[in-house]
């Protein structure tokens, strides 16, 4: 007798593994992801005061965002005229401020003032390059230019956290001006403020903590250093009015002298984040 064909069909071990590989790939989906360890998670940054002399962070932390300015820097060699004034005021400054704090810098043979050309302006990771391919593009376009310091003044930060000492820029504001002005676009279109309408162009040589409306005197305003709590960084209204006509009226000869207070500027730089990038003006 004859066997008859077999209805069963047999498949192929490929079509076996596509089926495995399938019912793997469900079984996959199904488990879940395990925790991550609190030890590997990176903390949410805090601001602590205590790690900078009392300043308060104004704009909130954001992951992947980076703080920048531009400026232009003029280094002052400890045997330098303005380097040994700029050491003068601050003494008699904080005879009449005493919460006054400097500026300093890592090298002690070398003091180097910023003049900002810019105000501080933040940056995603991606929008680094570009700003920094613009500031190039700046220097190209501008000639060194000599700048001079002119007075002494009192600014007060835009959150009014702080009131710094200023010493204020005289020969060389046009060209400064001609430069913040050129960052504008690249400002704008990254959203971010671009410089004041009406700059005063200055390099800070020292600053103080002001009160803040909680804690700012009501009935009788002193210059001392507010009192009324044991705080760790003591803050004032604002510097004396004295203050400033008494810098002026002691310094204002000699800074206005060429050999203390005129200067070439022959580069450009961007700060972004700890990163510190240069370029020569090269302009004609």
């Amino acid at each position: 007798m004859k066997r008859g064909i077999s209805s069963l069909v047999s498949y192929s071990s490929s079509e076996e593994e596509a089926d495995e590989e399938k019912f793997q790939a469900k079984v996959v989906k199904k488990r879940k992801l395990p925790t991550l360890s609190a030890s590997i998670a990176l903390p949410a940054p805090v601001d602590d005061p205590s790690l900078h002399q009392g300043r308060i962070r104004t704009t909130p932390h954001i992951e992947g965002q980076f703080a920048a300015h531009v400026y232009v820097s003029v280094p002052l060699k400890k045997t330098s005229p303005l380097h040994t004034l700029i050491k003068n005021v601050v003494i008699d400054t904080k005879e009449m401020v005493p919460t006054l704090q400097e500026f300093t810098t890592s090298n002690p043979e070398c003091r180097e003032l910023h003049v900002s050309l810019s105000r501080p302006i933040y940056l995603r990771a991606h929008q680094r390059e570009e700003v920094k391919r613009t500031v190039r593009d700046i220097a190209n376009n501008h000639a060194p230019f000599e700048i001079s310091f002119a007075s002494f003044s009192e600014l007060i930060n835009d959150e009014k956290t702080r009131s710094f000492l200023t010493l204020e820029v005289g020969a060389g504001h046009h060209e400064l001006k001609n430069i913040s002005t050129d960052l504008s676009p690249i400002l704008n279109t990254f959203r971010q403020k671009g410089y004041y309408d009406n700059p005063r162009f200055h390099a800070s040589i020292g600053w103080a903590l002001l009160d803040q409306p909680s804690s700012s005197p009501t009935v009788s305003e002193t210059h001392s250093p507010s009192t009324s709590s044991l705080n760790e960084y003591p803050t004032i209204p604002r510097f004396p009015d004295t203050l400033i006509p008494t810098l002026v009226g002691r310094y204002h000869g000699i800074l206005s002298s060429q050999k203390v207070s005129v200067f070439p500027v022959a580069r450009i730089s961007v700060k972004i984040g700890k990163d510190v990038s240069s370029w020569n003006l090269v302009g004609t």
